[in-house]
């Protein structure tokens, strides 16, 4: 027997569902009509909370709070009615507990017929459910034009209006809400997009008042956003047409209210109208193209206004700020007349001043700008920097809009920043570059000028000798000429002796006019002109060179002068004025530059980097090539001198000494000015971090430092040689034979005898106690004291090899003590313990003078008591200066005998 067994296909759940999703709404009933099933996926909550989220009318927050709330009153008022239903119900039919058998609790899959009460309840429910969907209510199909009116029970058509706003978001009843909406939005959407004529539509006969259309419209395009069914563009477009056309029409009629000027009337409604629209901005757009700010844009100021007045370089900040004034004012004016009309919602204030900081700001600023660079740079530095810093203020003094709060303010920061960001990066670069630029000219110029003064003075002092040679010359030339036979001699004119190449070349390196008929003239002539200044700093104030009655006339003294020339302008290889210069234009450029970092923009960072490379660059340029080369210089002059060379001596001062010790205390007071300038510029506007090690600018400040503190050092050690030159010349020169030895003079007797110091004891104190106290104030402690130190070690080896040049007597040992006591006493002022040993030990070694000849067994033991000079001296150099007893070779071998046992022979 055979059976055929029938199939029904079924189609998955998941490809219904993707099906329903282009159905449309009044499909969707139907179809949920077909079976449960069907019912169950159209009912689906999540479809219609799709729906709703595309019309903007669903608040994922909301529903979680109402759901949370649900639950939370559910189980508070279900607990004690469990409760009391399971104490009533007691135990099960067969002796099970009615909880665990599920006693007690209804169950719809299995009734009975006292169970038929519960089927009521579900139609009832279906029926309520039904009517609760708002589909029901509304005819489905439009096919007819009967049914495009729906007639609802005290129907009011304002209601309407606020549909979307009364939606709520509740889990389990979007159904319910998207009906709603639907059932009073559809009508008017379905005759809009099949409407031929747009003035017959629906909204506009129902609705007469613009704002009720704008605003209808408006839920309209919300609602259209829920369609999603086959031909949903070409339906938005009809919907979009409709509303262009509207929009057109209050458009037209807003413009011709703004050029009646009918501000609180038909301006302030139709703004209101196309607010309502679609947010109003076809309202702003029109406002601000008839503004009167753009209209008389020109009226406000030439952006190069500032570039024409005042030597180049400069730019006149008034013309800048007139400009800003202007917009700012009529930017409020525009502002009040804002808040008259648009409602805070469009947010036309922040429109308006996008648009105000894009054509008006943002041009005016590129157009300065540009042609400030192209012009001069000096001039685009200062202008940017001005101009951003007189930016900041006009937005201080921009009227902000009604509801606008801090938005406003952040709108003006970010136009601001957005208008100078694209010149940021050229700006810096180019405020390092002119700085660079402008420092190593100055000091460029600065060398030139020392260079050419050298130069001059140098032709200056040789000028005598080259004329006294070429003199010399002319004269044994013509005594050649005169003893030669006459057949011998040429045949040019003995006129021009001077005629040849050698005689015009010497002439043109000497400076000399070879026109000139006499020699005064030509002295005058050969002398090129020395500049005075050097960028505002005076040069012969610095170099205070002696003058000179009469050139010399020897080269031996040509070169001690041009020597001498050199030390005394010493004090002039770098000068404070400079640094000054140099520490202002370094001043000007990171206070134009650091205005962008105060403002804490994001180029900050760029611009507080860039301060410190200024900065860098500042300590690079004084450090390196001015104040290093300065004492590089120095050193090399102080390593020529020669007290030999000189004529004339200070009694109180070694003048290269001095004036190098000066050059110190200039190179003190500029890195002062530097810390000075570090703590108030850098450090205080935060530009950098004195605790941050690996911070360029506190690498750099260091480095600095370290270099000044070994040039300094390098050139008080050479000095120091210096001054040690000038006391061993000045012992050599100043001391006589007879202070240390009286008998030496011829004299048989000496009625009155002077105890005193020498007068060379008191030139060297006076000279050394001068140069060191120069130092004090300028010098850290720790320098201080080494200087201190080296210098009295120094004149300590200095006075040993000058006593061991003298010759000594008895009587003049009162002399020479007079003399150690008065070092001693000096030396006692400096302050340093281990120094003063040395002295004391000099104090003793002079006692051994004043030993009469006849206690020669007594001097024989000083000489041998190594304790008695505390290891400063040992016997074998006590014995050398005891050989320079003007009487030792009358107590030698006494002495010797005394100390070695010499002429002893042993029994």
């Amino acid at each position: 027997m055979t059976q055929i067994v029938g199939s029904k296909p079924l189609l998955p759940a998941e490809i219904l569902s993707t099906i329903l999703d282009y159905v449309t709404v009044t499909d969707l009933i139907h179809f949920a009509r077909v079976s449960r099933r069907m019912k169950e996926m159209v009912y689906d909550d999540s479809r219609w909370v799709l729906r709703l989220r595309l019309m903007g009318c669903w608040d994922e927050k909301e529903a979680r709070k109402r759901a949370e709330a649900t639950w939370r009153k559910r189980t508070v008022s279900q607990g004690p009615l469990y409760e009391e239903k399971t104490e009533r119900t007691g135990i099960g039919v067969n002796g099970n507990n009615g909880l665990a058998a599920g006693i007690g609790k209804p169950r719809k899959d299995s009734k009975t017929i006292s169970d038929a009460g519960w089927e009521q309840v579900d139609l009832r429910q279906q029926a309520n459910d039904c009517h609760e969907d708002g589909f029901d209510v509304v005819q489905l199909s439009p096919n007819t034009a009967t049914n495009r009116f729906p007639k609802y029970p005290n129907e009011n058509p304002l209601s309407r209006l606020d549909i979307m706003s009364q939606a709520r978001s509740i889990r389990g009843q979007a159904r319910q809400e998207y009906g709603k909406i639907h059932g009073s939005l559809n009508p008017y959407y379905v005759d809009a997009i099949t409407c031929n004529d747009h003035t017959t539509a629906m909204i506009f006969r129902i609705y007469r008042d613009p704002k009720h259309q704008a605003r209808m419209l408006a839920n309209l395009t919300r609602f259209g956003h829920s369609d999603l069914a086959k031909g949903w563009q070409e339906r938005h477009k009809k919907l979009q047409d409709l509303s262009e056309v509207f929009e057109s029409a209050v458009a037209r009629e807003f413009e011709q209210a703004l050029e009646t000027a009918d501000v609180d009337g038909k301006q302030r409604t139709y703004a209101h109208v196309l607010t309502a629209l679609n947010g109003g901005q076809k309202g702003v757009e029109l406002f601000i193209t008839k503004s009167s700010v753009f209209a008389g844009k020109d009226e406000l100021g030439d952006p190069l206004d500032g570039l024409r007045v005042g030597p180049p370089g400069s730019f006149a900040l008034q013309a800048s700020q007139s400009y800003f004034t202007r917009l700012a004012e009529g930017f409020n004016e525009q502002i009040a007349l804002i808040d008259r009309i648009f409602p805070a919602s469009t947010k036309a204030a922040v429109t308006f001043l996008e648009r105000v900081g894009k054509e008006l700001f943002s041009d005016y600023l590129s157009t300065l700008l540009d042609e400030a660079h192209r012009i001069n740079i000096e001039s685009y530095l200062k202008a940017i920097s001005g101009t951003y810093h007189q930016a900041l203020y006009m937005a201080k003094a921009l009227r902000p809009s009604k509801d606008t709060g801090d938005e406003f303010y952040e709108s003006v920061d970010r136009i601001i920043v957005g208008a100078f960001e694209p010149h940021i990066d050229l700006y810096l670069n180019e405020e390092y570059q002119f700085f660079k630029r402008k420092s190593g000219a100055e000091v460029g110029e600065w060398e030139r000028q020392l260079s050419e003064q050298d130069a001059s003075m140098q032709s200056l002092y040789m000028s005598n000798v080259n004329r006294q040679a070429d003199k010399r010359d002319f004269l044994t030339s013509f005594k050649k000429v005169v003893m030669m036979p006459v057949n011998v001699l040429p045949t040019f004119p003995l006129s021009s002796p001077f005629g040849g190449k050698s005689a015009t070349a010497k002439a043109l390196v000497n400076g000399e006019n070879l026109q000139t008929t006499s020699q005064a003239s030509s002295q005058i002539s050969t002398r090129p002109a020395t500049p005075n200044t050097v960028n505002g700093t005076s040069l012969s104030a610095n170099r205070s060179a002696t003058p000179l009655s009469e050139p010399p006339t020897t080269e031996l003294a040509a070169k001690a002068a041009i020597m001498s020339s050199r030390l005394e302008g010493i004090r002039s290889l770098f000068s404070i004025e400079m640094a000054l210069n140099l520490v202002h234009a370094a001043k000007a450029g990171i206070e134009r530059a650091a205005v962008f970092y105060k403002t804490q923009s994001q180029f900050g960072e760029d611009a507080r980097k860039q301060c410190q490379l200024i900065f860098v660059q500042l300590l690079q340029i004084l450090g390196t090539r001015h104040i290093k080369a300065g004492f590089d210089q120095a050193v090399d002059h102080l390593t020529n001198y020669n007290p030999k060379e000189i004529q004339h001596h200070g009694h109180t001062e070694v003048k290269p000494l001095v004036t190098f010790l000066e050059l110190v205390n200039v190179g003190d007071l500029i890195q002062q000015m530097l810390d000075v300038f570090y703590e108030q510029e850098m450090v205080a506007s935060r530009l950098t971090d004195r605790n941050d090690f690996l911070d360029p600018a506190v690498k750099e400040k260091k480095r600095f430092e370290q270099m000044l503190d070994e040039r300094v050092a390098a050139g008080l050690n050479k000095g120091i040689e210096v001054l040690m030159s000038e006391v061993e010349f000045i012992c050599a020169t100043t001391q006589k034979a007879e202070d240390f030895n009286p008998d030496a003079a011829g004299a048989t007797s000496v009625d009155v005898m002077d105890i005193g110091p020498s007068e060379t004891a008191k030139i060297i104190v006076d000279i050394v106690s001068s140069h060191t106290k120069m130092l004090v104030g300028s010098t850290e402690k720790n320098m201080l004291d080494v200087f201190n130190q080296e210098v009295g070690l120094r004149v300590f080896t200095a006075l040993c090899k000058h006593l061991k040049r003298q010759r000594i007597s008895v009587a003049g040992s009162i002399k020479l003590i007079s003399d150690m006591n008065h070092y001693f006493t000096y030396i006692q002022t400096l302050k340093n313990q281990n120094l003063l040993e040395y002295f004391i030990a000099l104090r003793e070694l002079s006692q051994i003078y004043l030993v009469d000849p006849s206690d020669a067994k007594e001097l024989a033991t000083i000489i041998a008591d190594g304790d008695r000079f505390h290891g400063i001296f040992r016997a074998e150099e006590v014995y050398e200066f005891a050989e320079r007893r003007a009487d030792w070779y009358q107590i030698r071998p006494k002495v010797e005998r005394a100390m070695y046992g010499i002429g002893c022979s042993v029994m």
